[in-house]
């Protein structure tokens, strides 16, 4: 991308930013490799990691290697602890994504899933499902149906959509300010509506509670399954938009004049966004602050471009998540903490400082 006519012989340059750099690759899948092996070796009974990495190869189809555990222990690896890691893996890449996503949709730095709604009306759609006991399980959080995440999706892009007018209702300036302060409104709407319903079917407390808390906890493959095609489609659509995503932070009347579309991009990563907060909001619960942590820290290190902020979001998001999950479930001795206390805890002094940062920024 370099320079092209715009107006009336009017040039308008675009720096073309930094593509993923091969070592920040290597980071990535190393950061997620450790993180896995480590969720996998950990927890209430602790394993050999080296003896952990041994059985994971086991997993490769005509590969057959002495790991030294037990049968119990093998059991406890690929039965309990290894889709735990495998959805905690994913919904930290979507939630880290989206962040991404937002952010530079928007262009406010401030943007996050939690911040601007998102998980809020996708968590509504999700506890109107349990209440009316559409989820068809015993505890209505287990085995949850396909239309889980369709329910979750209807109310994150509601959510979306209620921020960015409300972002525009004093004129159409959408500063990050305002736009958060639109996030927060929306928010608080929608936590009323989910109590009132909540207050109406009050058998579903517990379980819809112990969801928003935020949770991986999972008895098999099923939720993996479930959110998986969901992550696939996100993940295919946002990385396919990363150029796009460069050229609108130079503003959408240079966008136009280089060709692209601001408008329609800009919708379709934010659906995009939209769908895989939802899929990960459906099976984990309200988990915060990955949106923010993750990408903000990623740009500070590697640089802002998002041809390379994208891909690492999702490494980085995902090695972040399960690290986060491995310290819920160790750090608080027999009582695991819900995750999204913990990830609340790391998040909202970083939150506080990427506020002072972005005001400090000039506009």
């Amino acid at each position: 991308m370099g320079r092209r006519r715009g107006g009336q012989g009017s040039r308008v340059t675009v720096r073309r930013p930094a593509g993923l750099r091969p070592v920040w690759l290597a980071a990535g899948v190393l950061a997620v490799l450790v993180a896995t092996i480590l969720g996998l070796a950990f927890g209430s009974v602790s394993l050999p990691p080296a003896g952990v990495a041994v059985e994971m190869l086991n997993l490769i189809p005509g590969v057959r290697l002495d790991s030294g555990l037990s049968d119990r222990e093998v059991a406890i690896l690929t039965q309990l602890r290894l889709p735990r890691v495998v959805l905690g893996l994913l919904v930290g890449a979507l939630l880290a994504l989206a962040g991404a996503a937002y952010q530079g949709a928007f262009r406010n730095p401030l943007a996050d899933p939690h911040l601007l709604g998102v998980a809020s009306g996708a968590g509504l759609g999700v506890t109107t499902v349990i209440v009316l006991g559409a989820s068809g399980s015993a505890d209505g959080l287990t085995d949850l149906p396909i239309g889980v995440p369709a329910a979750a999706f209807a109310g994150a892009v509601g959510a979306v959509a209620l921020t960015w007018l409300l972002g525009a209702a004093g004129g159409r300036d959408r500063s990050p300010a305002t736009l958060i302060l639109a996030g927060v409104a929306v928010s608080a709407f929608l936590s009323a509506a989910q109590t009132y319903m909540l207050q109406r079917h009050l058998e579903s407390v517990r379980d819809v509670y112990s969801w928003m808390l935020g949770r991986l906890s999972t008895a098999g493959w099923h939720d993996v399954l479930v959110v998986l095609p969901y992550a696939v489609v996100t993940c295919v659509i946002v990385l396919a938009q990363r150029r796009e995503l460069d050229v609108l932070t130079v503003g959408d009347a240079e966008a136009t004049s280089l060709g692209l579309h601001p408008q329609r991009s800009r919708y379709l990563l934010i659906v995009a966004a939209s769908l895989g907060t939802a899929a990960a909001v459906s099976v984990s619960g309200l988990i915060g602050f990955v949106g923010i942590i993750v990408p903000h820290t990623l740009r500070l290190l590697a640089g802002p471009g998002n041809r390379s902020l994208l891909p690492l979001s999702v490494l980085f998001g995902a090695a972040f998540l399960a690290l986060t999950d491995l310290l819920a479930r160790t750090a608080g001795g027999d009582a695991e903490i819900p995750i999204g206390v913990v990830t609340a805890f790391l998040g909202a002094p970083f939150f506080v400082l990427v506020l002072r940062t972005s005001r400090a920024a000039p506009e």
